[in-house]
Parts: C-alpha cells; sequence; structure tokens
C-alpha cells in the first residue's frame, strides 16, 4: 500500500506545513507498513530530493503540463489519477489555503472518506480512527474512516517535525492537464510579509490600539521577535489593518508555538482563530479582560507604555 503526500509549495518555495505532513506520514506509514510517496506539481527552486530527510522514500514531480497557478480542479483532477494509478489508500494534504481547496476535490473525485484538521496519528486498533478539534476548538472528535481511500488534512503546529538521514528519489511525470471550466480572473498576492499560518510567533493587536497611526509600536515588537503581524475583525473593518491579518473564528485560524495580543478583549470568536497557540500572552489595561483567562501569561497595563519598554528590553537582550 502507498501513502501519497502532496507538497505545497508557493512561489517555488516548499511551504513549512509540508515537512509537518510528511512526519505524520512517516510515522503513518511506519504503523501500517505503507511506503510514503511525495507529489509536487509545478516549479521549484528546493530541492524536493532533500524531503528525504523527513521520511519521503520517493517524490514524483508533475511537469510543466501542470503549474501550481492551474486551477484547483485540474491540480485535484493530476492528484487523483496519480493515487489511482499508484493505487494509494491514504492522501495527506496540509490543512492550508491550498490544502483545503484539493482535498475536497480530490476526495470527491477518488469518492473517498475525508477528515479535515486531523491533529493526532489515527487508532487503528479496530480499523481507521482519527481526532480533530471541533466546535471552533472547545472539544475534539474522533471520526472513524470506513472507505477504502481516505483523504485527510493535518492541521499546521499541530504534529512535531522529525528528520532523519537520507534523500528521496525524485522522478518527472507528465500528465496532459485536463481542461478547466474555471477562469481566473484576477489574482492579488502579499508579499513581504511572513505567512500567518506558517509563521512561529504571532503579534496581535486590536482596538485597543486606537487607531492605524500606532501600528507602528506593534510592527516594531513584530520584528524584533521575527513574528508575523494579525489584527482583530474589527481593526481589519474599519481598514486600520489588510484583511488577510484579521484573526478568529470567521478570519484566519492559526497555532503558532507564541501568540502576543495587545489591546484585545478576547472576545470568543478571537479566542476560537488563536486557542490552539502554544503560549498565548495578553496585555491589557483592563484587569477584568476575557482573554486574560485563557492566557498563559498576562500583563496588566497600558500597551503604550508596555511595548515600548518590551521591545527595548528585547533590543538590549539582542544586543548584550
Amino acid at each position: 500500500m502507498r501513502i501519497l503526500v502532496y507538497i505545497d509549495i508557493a512561489n517555488g518555495k516548499i511551504k513549512k506545513a509540508t515537512h509537518e505532513v510528511i512526519s505524520y506520514g512517516a510515522d503513518l506509514a511506519a504503523a501500517t507498513g505503507d511506503s510514503l510517496i511525495g507529489v509536487a506539481i509545478g516549479s521549484c527552486q528546493d530541492k524536493l530530493e532533500e524531503l528525504g530527510s523527513y521520511g519521503l522514500t520517493e517524490v514524483i514531480h508533475l511537469g510543466k503540463e501542470i503549474e501550481q497557478n492551474a486551477p484547483t480542479e485540474v491540480n485535484a483532477w493530476a492528484i487523483s489519477a496519480l493515487a489511482s494509478e499508484m493505487k494509494a489508500k491514504t492522501l495527506l494534504f496540509s490543512h492550508s489555503l491550498s490544502g483545503k481547496l484539493l482535498a475536497p476535490l480530490t476526495a470527491a473525485r477518488l469518492k473517498a472518506g475525508i477528515v479535515t484538521g486531523v491533529v493526532s496519528q489515527p487508532e487503528l486498533n479496530n480499523g481507521f480512527c482519527v481526532k480533530k478539534s471541533v466546535f471552533s476548538g472547545k472539544a475534539f472528535a474522533k471520526i472513524a474512516i470506513k472507505t477504502e481511500l481516505r483523504v485527510l488534512t493535518i492541521s499546521p503546529n499541530s504534529y512535531p517535525v522529525k528528520q532523519v538521514s537520507g534523500n528521496a528519489a525524485v522522478s518527472t511525470k507528465a500528465f496532459t492537464a485536463a481542461q478547466s471550466r474555471i477562469r481566473t480572473i484576477k489574482a492579488e498576492k502579499t508579499s513581504g510579509a511572513l505567512s500567518l499560518t506558517e509563521a512561529e510567533v504571532v503579534v496581535s493587536a486590536g482596538r485597543g490600539l486606537k487607531g492605524p497611526e500606532n501600528w507602528g509600536m506593534v510592527e516594531e515588537l513584530a520584528g524584533e521577535l521575527n513574528a508575523a503581524l494579525a489584527c482583530t475583525r474589527p481593526v481589519a473593518d474599519a481598514h486600520w489593518r489588510p484583511h488577510h491579518e484579521h484573526v478568529g473564528q470567521t478570519g484566519v485560524a492559526i497555532a503558532p508555538n507564541l501568540y502576543v495580543a495587545i489591546g484585545i478583549s478576547g472576545a470568543i470568536q478571537h479566542l476560537a482563530g488563536v486557542n490552539r497557540s502554544k503560549v498565548i500572552v495578553v496585555i491589557n489595561k483592563d484587569p477584568e479582560a476575557p482573554f486574560f483567562k485563557a492566557a498563559d501569561y498576562g500583563i496588566v497595563g497600558d500597551a503604550f507604555e508596555v511595548i515600548p519598554q518590551l521591545t527595548a528590553a528585547l533590543k538590549k537582550v539582542k544586543a548584550s
């Protein structure tokens, strides 16, 4: 049997979440005795063979006939065709934007059972049962997949990356792209910023900043922490910050190692998007702010006084 891992590539670079999915697949392959194979689509500047150090034994690179910016249905068609040809029983994707688009389409073509946002290895004692978070992260559900073929998306930052020795064998396979019924009218990409879903540290701020003119100190703190910037929905709706920085139930769901919340009260909709963070630090002048109940560390104080002092302290530590 074979396990197929989709290698998520953006702007010619392999995304960090791919390493987590490969590590997940390697542990699953060790438990089931299956072989682990990666599939890459489009041009890639990184060395695909180096993915062997995360557990892949082989990488199949679909050639120039299919590119990463092709309509999702074309890429899903290629992946499902390859899975059928290789008789793969399990397909793994990252629970990223591309994975959330590709996985359901691929599962539909293969008539496979699908579970999204998986956070741990499956239970194999009696079938194939996986765990995922539900109700905006307030609980976990265990779901049994009873179909012969399975498609999973793995939540970012939920599975440890493990490295081994060795390289993967890379081969190129040509696929004639299926004709798409979707036409891209316009595509806009953000640049020069860390991806929220990939970032290990995220600094976020809310209406406590009082206005977009005060965001400079937040950006400076994020720079010292090498962190991605985020904001609450009211901030994005007021056009203080771009909408792609909005985290929460109706925005981007993240799970960084460190989440710093500045001037954010902690409404349940916001918590739903950040409660999988490993460590949460809350800075708020209101000691009764609900966010303090979810925080690992809290600072009660005015952000306009605390943030400059925190940034200065970080600079001092770096200089020493």
